[in-house]
């Protein structure tokens, strides 16, 4: 299996572009409610889990170099979920608590994770029709 490439990874990259694209170029001209509210939430796993993962491999936490398992992922999403929209919003006078962020999470947490193990899906898949 191939190693995980951190901040070099692709989608890592073209999600940060996207997060920033929206920040700046998008969400200050447009209304729509979904890129004001929801899209740079879709985007939070690809962008901030890689480097967290580094984080985690750096200080020994995480002892191998492979793409983000479903378990991890699914770790970081309910941490995040109850950090930024439970505890966040008491600490924070201007935060809220969305349980629609939380959809958008999980949403950009399982595209993730189906794209960064898509090899080992088309393995499995490839096995089953034998």
């Amino acid at each position: 299996m191939n190693s995980f490439r951190y901040f070099r990874d692709r989608l890592f990259l073209i999600s940060c572009g996207l997060y920033a694209v929206n920040r700046w170029l998008i969400k200050p001209h447009v209304r729509n409610a979904f890129m004001r509210g929801h899209f740079d939430d879709l985007l939070l796993i690809p962008c901030a889990l890689p480097l967290l993962l580094l984080a985690q491999r750096w200080l020994g936490l995480r002892a191998h170099d492979q793409p983000p398992s479903s378990s991890e992922i699914a770790f970081h999403l309910v941490v995040w979920s109850i950090l930024f929209e439970v505890i966040g919003p008491h600490l924070m006078r201007r935060a809220t608590g969305d349980p629609w962020d939380v959809v958008a999470y999980v949403g950009g947490g399982i595209l993730a994770g189906l794209w960064w193990n898509r090899k080992g899906l088309r393995a499995a898949l490839r096995a089953n029709e034998l």
